[in-house]
């Protein structure tokens, strides 16, 4: 549908508009044929108006001949015969609406209009077509150009949508690995623990699906997840391993990505715990700073290991993901210092209002 037609508010701005030539063309009539104000109204403002939609077909003919398709022959055979059509077509039913105005006034001759007014409005008319062909290509054209700006946007979301979800299959299938390796090995060991983690870790994949398809979930219930994890690495390393957790409550409600401390966790434990003999502490501290969420993870490392980190696939994955979500507005960075391996984190802090849902 034509734009202006598609919105009642355009198309009353529309008639309004027409109504100033209308004025005018009544004006003439009461000046060259001293037409009374009422008979020139009644006559004009019905016709200008209706040559004012009209007009609007000249969309209709732009689109039905695409730029691209156009000849010097195809747009002076299409835009002119339109033109010509549409202004004789005009200046006829005026001819007859002028004929009835006149008639029903007693005007002496009847009609409203000579000759010389109707060559001067069928050229006017043709004009005005013409000019309203070139406005409306113009318009097809900006028209276009948006569509392809949507379409570009809608084809990067989907690209980095796309992208994430690849990220997040290279992440997540990593715990399920090492924990099905680490039941395989209680198996001969501790037959007890390796049932006990295998109930675990089907609590903790079911807990799991009623996150799957959401994106971001609040800080607290990522907390409840990594408390799964860290039940079954409990029962993996014992005494070895123990966690500090200090969360400001005010953290607990801010939307953060679905599964993404677990990863940093199962890090921490690999590279760090699982390597050192008397095992250690992994400390998770978040904070609200300045509209900020603030997350810190600090674990010992064994002091003469080369690399703390391996090849830092899982942490560049990490990263990457992150960079998807937030773009320029995160702040990632990993060190060792004093035998420990520090990540520290800073993402926009996103509060889950009472009531909400992210999906």
């Amino acid at each position: 549908m034509h734009p202006i037609l598609s919105q009642p508010r355009r198309l009353l701005w529309y008639v309004l508009a027409w109504t100033i030539p209308g004025i005018l063309l009544a004006w003439a009539l009461v000046i060259v044929h001293s037409v009374a104000w009422s008979s020139a109204l009644l006559f004009s403002l019905p016709a200008v108006h209706l040559y004012g939609f009209i007009l609007t077909s000249s969309y209709y003919v732009c689109r039905s001949l695409p730029i691209r398709q156009r000849t010097v022959l195809s747009v002076v055979a299409v835009f002119g015969s339109a033109s010509l059509l549409s202004s004789l077509l005009w200046v006829i039913l005026c001819v007859f609406w002028s004929q009835i105005i006149g008639d029903a006034v007693g005007h002496s001759g009847s009609a409203l209009i000579d000759r010389q007014l109707i060559i001067l409005l069928f050229v006017v008319a043709l004009l005005l077509y013409l000019v309203s062909l070139l406005a409306h290509d113009v318009f097809i054209a900006f028209e276009n150009i948006r569509s392809a700006e949507r379409q570009q946007i809608a084809s990067q979301l989907l690209a980095r949508d796309a992208e994430l979800q690849m990220l997040r299959s290279q992440i997540n299938p990593h715990f399920l690995f090492n924990s099905l390796n680490s039941i395989s090995a209680l198996t001969s060991i501790n037959a007890n623990a390796a049932r006990d983690m295998a109930i675990e870790l089907g609590s903790f994949y079911r807990k799991t699906l009623a996150i799957s398809a959401r994106q971001k979930i609040n800080l607290g219930e990522e907390i409840e997840l990594c408390r799964y994890f860290l039940a079954i690495e409990k029962i993996r390393f014992g005494e070895k391993l123990h966690v500090n957790w200090e969360v400001d409550p005010v953290a607990l409600t801010a939307q953060v990505p679905a599964m993404f401390l677990q990863p940093l966790l199962e890090n921490a434990i690999k590279h760090g715990i699982c390597n050192l003999s008397d095992g250690g502490v992994v400390q998770i501290k978040s904070v609200i700073e300045n509209s900020w969420l603030h997350i810190a993870i600090s674990n010992p490392v064994e002091p003469e290991s080369p690399s703390v980190i391996g090849t830092a696939t899982g942490l560049k994955n990490f990263k990457a993901r992150i960079h998807s979500l937030y773009q320029e507005k995160s702040r990632i960075s990993w060190y060792k210092a004093h035998n420990n391996f520090y990540l520290d984190m800073i993402i926009p802090f996103e509060p889950v209002m009472a009531g909400s849902r992210n999906d």
